[in-house]
């Protein structure tokens, strides 16, 4: 456990999302003298200010070299590169850098299950903590890091995206990652530097941990060429060698494969019904996780059934005998969208797609989409991703009005006996939304709105 009492930190990016209030306010609860700094000013400022529950010193409207020079302890926001020259002058000058991440790690004293990927890891670490009986952490606003400190669980199921592994030096006693797609590169120097920056997760464990890595992803033999000390396990849809352990699909069930031998351990049949052949690489990672942590496969089975269903993801938000309507918000890569439009395509599926470009390549979403739909069925919000969308999807209808959109898309919809409104952007959210979350608060809200005569009709 860290002791903050009197200890100078400063907060580095207090932001208006709500998480550099939530860190500021756990470090005045420690004793800590906190200074914060942003480059917004504090007018900008006025409602993250108004939650702040102490006194803080305030360096807004710009950062200075002297606020580094003159703290113990610098907590870095998430949307803070570790390449930030401020940043690197902290670690120049030897000063202690961390996230909220790396708090919650210093300051939980119990076994740690960390999961980061490209795709899939909200849904794997949901799960994980659903068979186990532990809140998942890090998850949006929901159970935020710091926040968890507070209460008691056996064991933390936490979720790592890569911003958060820029300056990870920990050792979660279980480690997952689920795949790697091209992803965030207008934050990385490159692709690899994106995936490497994953690795980060492992590089700390020692042969009394577990690393588990999906068989099947271009990227395994490169983490394993960084020789992670840990315990190796493996995800796979096909069979595994004889020499590796881990967890396969073949048919309706899953295998789980130890020192060559290998037992069918889950009947996946009605999970497949339900979640599509999409979830079957969460539901591998998340119970091995499991499973690793000391449950036995009976009583992961007994689970499966219950297995939540998380906001954002694939998230049926209405449905009726004539039209369903699916929230994907949380699709932000051109590999999210691809796997929602191959999994609801159809003549009568209607797409909304477009938003914030992430220096990501579109042209295979867009092929994907010019296969799988009817071009009159695309509905594009305008944005920087939407305009490399429209290089090799030309014809589509495109809008700046979130709300004009919707309401064009679900009258389409309504064309046809029964179709399926997918909302699955395939991109960020930034020049006109928050973030993904307040994107699909948004949705949901219009959604609401614009189906009630629909829920009348059909009473």
């Amino acid at each position: 456990m860290m002791n903050l009492k009197n200890k100078k930190v400063l907060v580095f990016g207090l932001g208006i999302l709500g998480g550099g209030v939530a860190t500021t306010n756990w470090l005045l609860s420690k004793g800590a003298k906190v200074t914060v700094t942003d480059l917004k000013n504090a007018k900008d400022l006025a409602p993250s200010l108004k939650k702040i529950k102490g006194p803080v010193k305030l360096a807004l409207g710009g950062h200075e070299d002297k606020d580094i020079k003159g703290n113990d302890i610098i907590v870095v926001n998430p949307d803070v590169s570790f390449r930030n020259p401020y940043i690197k002058l902290a670690k120049k000058l030897g000063k202690q850098v961390e996230n909220e991440a790396t708090l919650f790690y210093k300051n939980f004293e119990g076994p740690k299950i960390g999961v980061t990927g490209t795709r899939g890891k909200t849904t794997t670490v949901n799960w994980a903590a659903h068979f186990l009986g532990v809140p998942a952490i890090g998850n949006s606003d929901v159970n935020p890091y710091l926040k968890m400190l507070d209460q008691e669980f056996a064991i933390a199921v936490t979720e790592l995206p890569s911003y958060l592994l820029e300056l990870f030096s920990e050792a979660p006693n279980i480690v997952v990652i689920t795949n790697i797609y091209r992803d965030h590169l207008n934050r990385y120097e490159s692709f690899s530097d994106y995936a490497m920056t994953k690795a980060n997760i492992f590089r700390r464990q020692t042969a009394k941990d577990h690393l588990i890595l999906n068989y099947d992803d271009d990227w395994t033999e490169s983490f394993l060429k960084e020789s992670p000390k840990a315990q190796i396990f493996f995800t796979s849809k096909e069979e595994l060698p004889k020499e590796a352990n881990g967890i396969f699909w073949a048919g309706d069930s899953l295998y789980y494969q130890l020192g060559s031998k290998k037992q069918k351990v889950l009947d996946i049949k009605q999970f497949l019904k339900r979640w599509g052949e999409h979830g079957v690489y969460n539901l591998m990672a998340a119970s091995l996780a499991a499973h690793l942590s000391g449950l036995s496969w009976s009583k992961i089975s007994g689970q499966i059934e219950t297995l939540p269903q998380i906001p954002f993801r694939l998230e049926t938000v209405y449905k009726d005998k004539r039209i369903e309507i699916v929230n994907d918000t949380a699709a932000t890569s051109p590999e999210g969208g691809i796997a929602a439009i191959k999994k609801f395509a159809s003549p009568s599926c209607i797409l909304l797609a477009g938003g914030t470009d992430k220096e990501l390549d579109f042209e295979e979403w867009a092929r994907v989409a010019k296969r799988y739909l009817k071009k009159e069925n695309i509905f594009l919000l305008e944005g920087s991703a939407t305009d490399k969308m429209l290089r090799s999807l030309r014809g589509v209808k495109v809008s700046e009005s979130f709300e004009g959109l919707i309401k064009a898309a679900t009258a389409k919809a309504l064309t046809y006996e029964s179709s399926v409104l997918l909302f699955s952007p395939a991109s960020k959210s930034f020049e006109k939304f928050k973030n993904e979350y307040d994107r699909g608060e948004q949705f949901n809200k219009l959604i609401k709105k614009w189906t009630k005569p629909l829920k009348k009709r059909t009473k």
